[in-house]
């Protein structure tokens, strides 16, 4: 009788990883870990000015709500990760006062300044993810947070921010980010003397990370319509610790001054990084 020949892995039965399920091309029932339990496979975050956020993917049911706070002076919330966990941060404004206004009582008084607010997600996978925003390709990520910015959407615009891991279908080789020893050591409330990377507008993404990662900043994602090629940079605001002037932008604009060569930057705020829709 003829035998059929199986790969030694495949022959492994339900033992083999999932990883090793995916490099070899068995079937496997087959995107589940040695534990039984489902591995990541895509996740994805639609919300606008004013949040409204809708979670939806395959992989929905891992992730947990993580609060929302408001956001003091443009200050970036801190939120807690656990180790095992990938952190998701949306910022954006609250409900619209009229909405607000509705179900509440008519004595009581609005704020007379909206803040942002940030609103939080943990995200239960421990694998690679690959970010990828509005349908361009933004990071890997494993174990760390991602923000993204939506305050300046115009009304009914909408931000998507879209996770992939190992089963989601997302191409492309996975580059750990550089590492950040040297920053662990700095006050994340102490503004900082730093010179400006040298950005220009349609410079890739991975390039500008790497650059603005030696600033030492947390560094949150938005996106506008521009002339630049989709998906590239289209501007960089970086906060400044300067009650007049809260930010600066490279490259320039003829709405913002020229940045000085070693501004004092206020690292409690994250750096925007606006890409090209």
């Amino acid at each position: 009788m003829h035998l059929m020949h199986m790969h030694p892995i495949c022959a492994a039965g339900a033992g083999a990883l999932t990883t090793v399920l995916l490099a070899t091309g068995c079937d496997g029932a087959s995107a589940e870990s040695a534990s039984g339990e489902k591995a990541f496979s895509a996740v994805g975050f639609t919300f606008g000015a004013r949040g409204d956020v809708a979670i939806h993917g395959a992989s929905r049911a891992a992730v947990t709500p993580a609060g929302t706070h408001p956001v003091t002076a443009g200050r970036a919330y801190r939120f807690a990760r656990p180790g095992d966990r990938l952190l998701v941060v949306l910022r954006h404004w609250p409900e619209s006062r009229t909405k607000r206004a509705s179900l509440e009582r008519p004595t009581r008084q609005l704020p007379p300044e909206e803040q942002p607010v940030e609103t939080g997600f943990l995200v239960d996978t421990a694998s690679w993810v690959r970010a990828g925003l509005d349908g361009h390709h933004l990071q890997w990520l494993r174990r760390d947070t991602i923000r993204v910015d939506a305050t300046g959407n115009a009304p009914g615009d909408l931000t998507r921010l879209t996770l992939s891991g190992p089963h989601g279908g997302g191409p492309g080789q996975r580059v750990p980010p550089p590492t950040t020893h040297a920053c662990t050591h700095l006050d994340p409330d102490t503004p900082r003397r730093a010179t400006l990377p040298d950005i220009e507008r349609g410079t890739d993404v991975t390039s500008a990370l790497t650059r603005l990662r030696a600033l030492c900043l947390n560094i949150q994602y938005a996106t506008t319509p521009g002339t630049a090629h989709p998906g590239t940079v289209h501007q960089i605001l970086l906060p400044l610790a300067d009650r007049h002037t809260p930010s600066t932008a490279i490259p320039t604009d003829h709405t913002t001054p020229l940045p000085n060569a070693q501004p004092l930057l206020d690292p409690s705020r994250p750096a925007t990084l606006i890409l090209t829709r």
